[in-house]
């Protein structure tokens, strides 16, 4: 009778075994994961090769808090994601997460940190330097990330780059290169520009510092630096249009407020003529001129790889160095410069390094 009973027994056991293996094989790829992969092949390589895989039976909890909707920010959210798909942390599968959004609202912004406070988080991200802070100051119990964030060191989230210490480090959406670039780009081929008007919160950080680096840089080629103060997007037109008639050229720094309202910039701009120079992609994409860049889906897929370093190769956050970007082009969009009456040259196309990527038709 043990006879007849251990053999359909170890043919039970056989089968369960089959159907494990052939079950682990997830690789966490996707449409949207092969996107970001490919603006970072070695990262994203290395992090999955080292990476247990996607159905090891961990489960993970993330929560994110985002300052405001707009397109860089949302672009970094889901390069983010990205990444962590394709090292295979997914939402639905082994991922929950907890997507927090302030609306430019400080209270809000304060609430949110202080409600993933209170909270069990594997890691948390923070999206934008008001929320960044806001989550440091709050959060001292989970891994923080942040993103998006200019000055890491100003923003006091932060006392050293390359060690950070403590359960903070994240990824840095500038290089000062980039803001001198830029300005050298105005003065050797836009002679006629003497006066470059800024629209600015100079209650954000981030602004503060940037439109100081592009002032340094313009003053360097004898052009002055004319600000327009804001302190909500529902003023950006209004300080856009104070600067029509004093000013050759408009800039925006990495401003939250003014990037929200970046549309009647743009406007403002091609209604008067005015070349419009930006400090990031997206708004290029939108229809300012020109700026010295990248992608912010690159650069959250850079966060996200920190994330799986964290989450999945059990490195602890304080010893990540802040990452920076260091990948820097000029990017162009010819259809706003015909809008703001720029005749584009070839020399200004061959300074764009990557020109199928970069000039945006």
């Amino acid at each position: 009778m043990k006879k007849k009973l251990w053999a359909p027994l170890m043919l039970g056991v056989a089968m369960l075994v089959v159907s494990a293996c052939g079950n682990n094989n997830s690789n966490g790829n996707s449409a949207n994961g092969e996107s970001g992969a490919s603006s970072s092949p070695s990262a994203s390589a290395s992090a999955s090769a080292s990476a247990p895989a996607a159905d090891d039976g961990k489960q993970f909890k993330i929560a994110i808090s985002q300052i405001v909707e707009h397109p860089s920010l949302d672009a970094t959210r889901e390069g983010f994601l990205a990444a962590l798909k394709d090292n295979g942390i997914e939402e639905g599968v082994n991922l929950t997460l907890d997507y927090n959004n302030a609306q430019d609202d400080p209270t809000n912004n304060l609430s949110i940190a202080q409600k993933l406070a209170s909270e069990k988080n594997d890691l948390i991200l923070a999206i934008a330097t008001p929320s960044a802070q806001a989550i440091v100051q709050n959060v001292k119990d989970s891994p923080v990330l942040f993103a998006a964030v200019t000055d890491p060191l100003d923003a006091k989230l932060v006392t050293d780059l390359e060690k950070p210490g403590g359960n903070v480090s994240g990824a840095s959406d500038t290089n000062p290169a980039a803001i001198t670039q830029l300005m050298d780009f105005i003065a050797s081929d836009f002679p006629n520009v003497k006066t470059v008007g800024v629209v600015i919160n100079e209650g954000e950080p981030n602004a503060v510092v940037m439109s100081k680096k592009a002032e340094e840089a313009l003053s360097a080629h004898g052009i002055k630096l004319v600000k327009a103060a804001v302190t909500n997007t529902s003023e950006v037109k209004q300080a856009a249009e104070s600067l029509v008639g004093r000013v050759d050229a408009f800039y925006i720094t990495l401003d939250n407020k003014v990037v929200s309202g970046v549309d009647a910039i743009i406007q403002v701009a091609n209604e008067n003529k005015l070349p419009f120079f930006s400090s990031d992609r997206d708004t290029v994409e939108k229809g300012a001129f020109a700026t010295v860049g990248f992608k912010y889906f690159d650069h959250g897929y850079q966060a996200g790889l920190m994330a799986v370093d964290v989450l999945k190769n059990g490195k602890n956050i304080g010893d990540l160095p802040v990452t920076m970007q260091e990948k820097l082009d000029l990017i162009l969009n010819l259809k706003a410069a015909e809008a703001q009456g720029i005749t584009v040259t070839d020399a200004m196309k061959q300074k764009v390094q990557d020109q199928e990527t970069n000039i945006i038709q």
